[in-house]
C-alpha cells in the first residue's frame, strides 16, 4: 500500500468524511428501548469542542491521560479529541479496580484521568476531568488539528494480560492508515454499513473494528449501550437494520443457545476475533444465520494482519500489503516495516521495540498450509508438553467439542508427582459421565492428546474483553478443601 502521507493526524483521517456526511448518522449507541444517535457533523464538532476544553485544563500535546469510561459516546470524544491536539489517550476497561490501575499507573504516568461515574480511580493525585465536564466541552469554539510526523506517538493501550502482566503499547498515528489493509482483506467494509460491535470500547478490537474503521468509510457504527444482555443483540441487530456484526467467539456461542434468534435479514455476514475460532462454532454460526463468519487473529502490537474474507481467503491468510510471515520454528512474525506496528512498549519515557533479525516475534505459533493459508497453534506459553510431546490445546478442544453434550471446553496441563498429564474444563447442561468423555477422545485423538482427568464447570475463567484465561484453569482442579 502507499505509504502514510505527511503531515497527519489519526483523529484528523478518522473523520475526513464529516463535512460530506455532515447528516448522516455516525454513531448510535443502542440502549433498550431507544438509540442515542450522533451524526458526522455533531461528532466532528463534539471531536473538536472536547479537544479544545482538554487544551484549556492545562494539558499539552505529549501528555497523557488515562480515559476510565464505559460504552457511552463520552469515550470516543475523548480519544479523538485528545489525539486532535497531541494528547496521548490511553484506554483502559472501566471494570478494572483501583489495585488493579494502581499497578498500571506507574508504566504510562499519565497527567490526568477522564472518569466517568462510579468507575473505580488510582490513587495517585492528577487532575480528573468528569465525564459530564467532557460532555459540557462538545460545545467549545473547535480546535485546529495537530498535524505532524505520522510517526509520532499517537495513543497506548494495554494488553489483556492473558499470560502475564499487561504491557503498555505505543502507536502512532500512521497505525489507522496502516487498517485500510482489513477493509477488503477482512471486514468488505462499504460506506453504506452499519456495523454493530458487541464489545467494550475500550478493547482495540471494539475500537479499531466498531468506531474508528466505519467512520474512516463513511459507515454507521452501531454499539450497545452499556449493561445491555446479550440475549438482547439479535433484536438490536433487527431493529437498526445492521449489515455487519462484529463479536468475540464466546460472544457468538452464546448467542446460538437461541438459533431461532438469529434469522437477521439485513445482515451481510459476521465478523469475529479476540480468540481462536474453532470450526464447531464457524458451521452453527453459519448454519444458524445463513451468512458467512469471517475471523481474524492479531495482537494489540498490531492490530490483525491475518485473516478470512467475504472476497477473498475462505481461513486465515496474510491480508494483502501486510508484511508479516514466519520464523524459521514457526513463529509469526512482523517486519519492523509493517505500518501497523507499535512504536513499541512504554517503559518510563521510553519506548522499546523488540527485534530479532529486523522482525518482532510475536508470542503464537502457526503453520503455514499448501495454500498459503495459516493454521494456528496457539500462544507458545499456551502449547502444552505432556510426556514430551508439544500439544496445541487447540486441536485438542475442536475436537472434544464435537463431543455430544459439550458446550465449550478448554484443555490445560497439569502435573502430579513426576507426571505430566492433560486435562480438560467443559460446561454442559449437567455433568457428562466421564466414560463418554474417555470414550470420545480415545476414538478421536492420539492417546497423548487425551486428557486424563476432566471438570465440570459452570464458566470458563474469562478476562473482561471475553478471552479464555488459559493460566486460570489449573486452579479449577485443586481440591478445594
Amino acid at each position: 500500500m502507499e505509504p502514510c502521507p505527511s503531515p497527519f493526524n489519526l483523529a484528523e483521517y478518522v473523520l475526513q468524511r464529516a463535512e460530506a456526511l455532515s447528516e448522516k448518522t455516525a454513531l448510535a449507541i443502542l440502549g433498550p428501548t431507544r438509540a442515542e444517535t450522533w451524526s458526522y457533523g455533531e461528532l466532528h464538532q463534539a471531536v473538536l469542542g472536547v479537544a479544545t476544553g482538554l487544551l484549556e485544563q492545562g494539558l499539552a500535546p505529549g501528555d497523557r491521560v488515562m480515559l476510565r469510561m464505559g460504552n457511552g459516546i463520552a469515550f470516543p470524544l475523548a480519544y479523538l479529541g485528545a489525539i486532535s491536539v497531541g494528547i496521548v489517550p490511553i484506554p483502559t476497561s472501566s471494570q478494572l479496580t483501583q489495585a488493579e490501575l494502581d499497578r498500571l499507573w506507574p508504566l504510562v504516568s499519565p497527567k490526568a484521568v477522564v472518569a466517568g461515574a462510579g468507575v473505580a480511580l488510582p490513587s495517585a493525585q492528577v487532575l480528573t476531568v468528569s465525564e459530564d465536564a467532557l460532555l459540557a466541552m462538545t460545545q467549545k469554539t473547535p480546535a485546529v488539528f495537530d498535524w505532524g510526523d505520522p510517526n509520532r506517538l499517537s495513543y497506548i493501550m494495554f494488553t489483556s494480560g492473558t499470560s502475564g502482566q499487561p504491557k503498555a503499547v505505543a502507536h502512532a498515528h500512521r497505525a489507522i492508515w496502516a487498517r485500510q489493509m482489513m477493509y477488503e482483506g477482512w471486514y468488505g467494509l462499504r460506506a453504506d454499513d452499519r456495523l454493530l460491535h458487541a464489545g467494550a470500547l475500550n478493547w482495540t478490537f471494539t475500537l479499531g473494528t466498531g468506531l474508528l474503521d466505519p467512520w474512516s468509510v463513511g459507515a454507521t457504527a452501531l454499539i450497545p449501550a452499556d449493561g445491555t444482555p446479550l440475549d438482547a443483540l439479535p433484536d438490536l441487530l433487527r431493529a437498526h437494520g445492521a449489515t455487519l456484526f462484529a463479536a468475540a467467539p464466546g460472544v457468538l456461542r452464546k448467542l446460538l443457545k437461541t438459533p431461532d434468534q438469529l434469522r437477521l435479514t439485513t445482515l451481510r455476514h459476521t465478523l469475529t476475533a479476540g480468540e481462536h475460532l474453532q470450526p464447531d462454532l464457524r458451521a452453527a454460526w453459519e448454519g444458524a444465520t445463513g451468512k458467512g463468519l469471517y475471523d481474524a487473529f492479531g495482537m494489540t502490537e498490531c492490530s490483525t494482519f491475518l485473516s478470512a474474507s467475504p472476497t477473498g481467503a475462505p481461513s486465515l491468510t496474510v491480508q494483502p500489503g501486510r508484511q508479516v510471515g514466519l520464523s524459521a520454528d514457526g513463529v509469526i512474525q512482523i517486519c519492523r516495516s509493517e505500518p501497523g506496528l507499535m512504536l513499541g512498549y512504554v517503559e518510563g519515557e521510553q519506548l522499546n521495540l523488540p527485534l530479532t533479525d529486523n522482525h518482532f516475534l510475536t508470542s503464537d505459533r502457526a503453520v503455514m498450509r499448501a495454500d498459503g493459508s495459516y493454521q494456528y497453534e496457539g500462544r507458545i506459553a499456551d502449547l502444552l508438553n505432556p510426556g514430551g510431546y508439544r500439544v496445541s490445546p487447540h486441536e485438542v478442544e475442536g475436537v472434544l467439542l464435537g463431543c455430544d453434550g459439550v458446550e465449550e471446553i478448554a484443555v490445560t496441563e497439569l502435573s502430579i508427582g513426576s507426571s505430566t498429564f492433560l486435562a480438560a474444563c467443559y460446561t454442559a447442561a449437567a455433568p457428562l459421565v466421564p466414560s463418554r468423555l474417555n470414550g470420545y477422545a480415545e476414538e478421536n485423538l492420539a492417546r497423548y492428546k487425551q486428557p486424563r482427568l476432566y471438570r465440570h464447570v459452570d464458566a470458563l475463567p474469562r478476562g473482561t474483553n471475553g478471552k479464555l484465561l488459559r493460566n486460570a484453569l489449573p486452579s479449577l482442579f485443586e481440591d478445594p478443601s
